[in-house]
């Protein structure tokens, strides 16, 4: 039993590892630029929002660009792998029908895939904190390797869902697109919390994804973990893992027949 266990973790470790670095590999194949792409994108906008929302709104917020890169990178991870989860099974289509294997893999290397290049983009972040006078914590120590865990866990619960499902509503492809764009302007990312008025406030935290942006933005503008925030950001995490897996579980077996 404790062999067949170990056999089927090490079977999984390889295939993520396999299918982690055919995800990179595609991701960069004729491209000059490589790491650079992952980076220009989130500060692209975070021009773009401190232009239109510091210099011509006037939003008063502190060290706005900081703000912006803070929310905005973790974002980027959460986007990234969701927006193309109605793509990740359709793709596969070849795989799906000869390749007897985890197909939940194929979701889980594309989650992982992009957060690695939000990992290696952390020191752009810590860049933009020394030009304004702040230092990284040890609270990093803890906190990355914390929030890291539930950012995967929410992108791959999302992203497990919307793929499975995408195979036999192929319209969900354009209200992935929709959802993404509700999601970040209903979550703090160019605006603060302290911004939306009081009563509002406890509605923020229905959003599943608020306390996870959140918590990233104090962990590196503050160099703390909001515990509250941290625990309800793990509990949605896990509800979106456990959701997914289980629209996974209930439609699978049809994959190789509708793809």
């Amino acid at each position: 039993m404790r062999l067949a266990i170990r056999h089927d973790w090490e079977y999984l470790r390889d295939l993520l590892l396999i299918l982690t670095a055919k995800e990179m590999r595609l991701r960069y194949k004729n491209s000059w630029l490589g790491y650079a792409w992952s980076i220009a994108h989130p500060l692209a906008f975070a021009l773009l929002y401190f232009v239109a929302f510091q210099s011509i709104m006037l939003v008063n917020i502190p060290h706005y660009p900081l703000f912006l890169i803070a929310g905005l990178f973790p974002w980027q991870w959460l986007s990234n792998s969701v927006g193309a989860a109605p793509g990740i099974f359709l793709g596969n289509a070849t795989l799906l029908k000869k390749v007897r294997f985890s197909r939940n893999a194929l979701v889980a290397s594309t989650v992982l895939n992009d957060g690695v290049h939000f990992i290696v983009s952390i020191p752009v972040i810590l860049a933009f904190m020394l030009g304004d006078g702040f230092a990284p914590s040890w609270s990093w120590l803890i906190g990355i390797p914390l929030l890291a865990v539930a950012h995967a866990l929410m992108a791959y619960g999302l992203a497990l869902a919307i793929a499975s499902l995408n195979l036999f509503f192929r319209d969900l492809e354009r209200l992935t697109s929709l959802l993404l764009t509700f999601l970040f302007f209903l979550t703090p990312i160019v605006y603060s919390e302290s911004m939306m008025p009081t009563s509002y406030r406890p509605l923020l935290y229905l959003n599943p994804v608020a306390p996870l942006i959140l918590s990233w933005r104090r962990l590196f503008l503050s160099g703390s973990l909001d515990w509250s925030n941290l625990a309800l950001a793990y509990f949605y995490a896990v509800v979106a893992a456990a959701v997914g897996s289980l629209i996974y579980l209930k439609l699978s077996w049809k994959f190789a027949e509708v793809v």
